[in-house]
């Protein structure tokens, strides 16, 4: 059985066989039986749909009787094409439309809820790390104490030049 009446489809598909056949058997086997139309992303021929990438490497469907047929039509005038032939020969070489593959999807839902809950179990560890980990804060955090603290830098004239003590004038006792 010929699977490919065409002829040029026959000549392209033993091109890219011979193209394959070093080497490149992983890849084939993934092309199987369908045209290799352009150079695809690093030189692969992998099909996949991307606003990036709008153009694939290869045909999305195989290539049958039926296609080949449509084929030769579509050699002459578009006009006489009907539209479901027309669309079958998108079909052929792509798998969704624009419309199809850029359609916003509710996958933002799970990336959201998934986002706030690992940020409510941050919360929640922090929370938990403040009340039970840390103890009481230690008696030089009470402003008394701080400010006797304040008190005891300008007595002893710590850091004169650029501490707490540079500001500090000490003929009036208050601040500069």
């Amino acid at each position: 059985m010929n699977l490919f009446p065409c002829l040029k489809l026959r000549k392209l598909y033993q091109m890219t066989r011979r193209r394959f056949a070093s080497g490149g058997d992983s890849i084939r086997l993934m092309v199987a039986d369908r045209e290799v139309v352009g150079h695809g992303i690093n030189g692969r021929p992998i099909y996949f749909d991307s606003p990036d990438c709008p153009f694939p490497a290869i045909r999305y469907q195989e290539v049958n009787s039926k296609l080949c047929a449509l084929r030769e039509k579509e050699l002459d005038d578009w006009k006489n094409l009907s539209l479901d032939e027309k669309k079958q020969l998108y079909r052929h070489s792509f798998c969704q439309t624009y419309a199809e593959f850029q359609h916003f999807t509710p996958e933002w839902k799970i990336c959201l809820a998934v986002a706030l809950w690992l940020v409510s179990v941050g919360i929640a560890i922090s929370i938990s790390m403040k009340t039970m980990l840390y103890g009481k804060l230690p008696q030089t955090f009470d402003d008394e104490r701080q400010s006797a603290q304040l008190r005891r830098i300008i007595q002893l004239q710590m850091n004169p030049i650029t501490g707490l003590s540079s500001k500090w004038c000490y003929q009036e006792n208050k601040w500069k």
